[in-house]
Formats: C-alpha cells, structure tokens, sequence
C-alpha cells in the first residue's frame, strides 16, 4: 500500500478501510499481546488460536478454521508450479 500513488482515489479509499482497523499494542510483562475484541470478532477467533509465519508477517487464525483451510489447500499444493512459485 506504501507504493500505490496517492494521487488514486481508490488506492486511498483502500487503505483508508484497511488501516482503519489497526491499534497499537503493547506486549505486557510477560510478552503478551491484546487483540482487541474488534479484531477477534472479524476473524473470528475464539479460544484456540493458531499463529504462522507469512513471509514477512504473522498471522492469526482460529485454529479450527486454519485446519481447514490446510485440508482444503492440500491438492493445490501439491499442483504449484514454476509459474507460481519460480524455482520451486
């Protein structure tokens, strides 16, 4: 979103709903971190979570839905080719 031109109305409008979502958060003593309950309810996360590495970021899911969307992902995995992922 950093490279999308400001001069585009829709790039802006973008970002603009996407960050708009966002909060800063502390972790507390013991390296915890909130997510406050805004968030929790769009993801719907509830008391089990599963959290992955993507790349450069990180990801939180309810582990019962990353269990399926591992299952449903499975064959197209295992279809990836070189125009997906170069080299791989």
């Amino acid at each position: 979103m950093s490279q999308a031109p400001i001069s585009s109305r829709q790039a802006r409008d973008y970002a603009r709903v996407f960050l708009s979502g966002a909060s800063d958060e502390l972790p507390d003593k013991q390296g915890r971190v909130t997510i406050p309950s805004m968030l929790r309810s769009y993801a719907g996360l509830d008391r089990e979570v599963t959290v992955i590495g993507a790349g450069n970021r990180v990801e939180i899911w309810d582990s019962t839905a990353w269990n399926t969307y591992l299952e449903e992902q499975e064959n197209s995995f295992s279809e990836t080719d070189d125009e997906v992922l170069p080299g791989f």
